[in-house]
């Protein structure tokens, strides 16, 4: 092989190991970004969860007696 066919050889490989990571880590990518979703369901239910007990919490208690009476 020649000087030429080897720097081409060698530049081959580079661009298939690049193009082999590349797709690597666009696959977790993908994972990563399918987690985010699942943690975002979650936190806006838990958010409406809390709202919902805040508001109920925030309503005047009932009037009873107390316990010593």
């Amino acid at each position: 092989m020649t000087s030429d066919e080897t720097r081409m050889t060698a530049i081959e490989e580079t661009i298939a190991h690049q193009a082999r990571v590349i797709e690597d880590l666009s696959q977790q990518l993908a994972e990563q970004w399918k987690i985010v979703d699942q943690v975002r369901t979650k936190l806006d239910r838990l958010t409406e969860r809390f709202l919902t007990l805040e508001e109920t919490s925030l309503e005047a208690p009932a009037n009873t007696r107390p316990p010593h009476y």
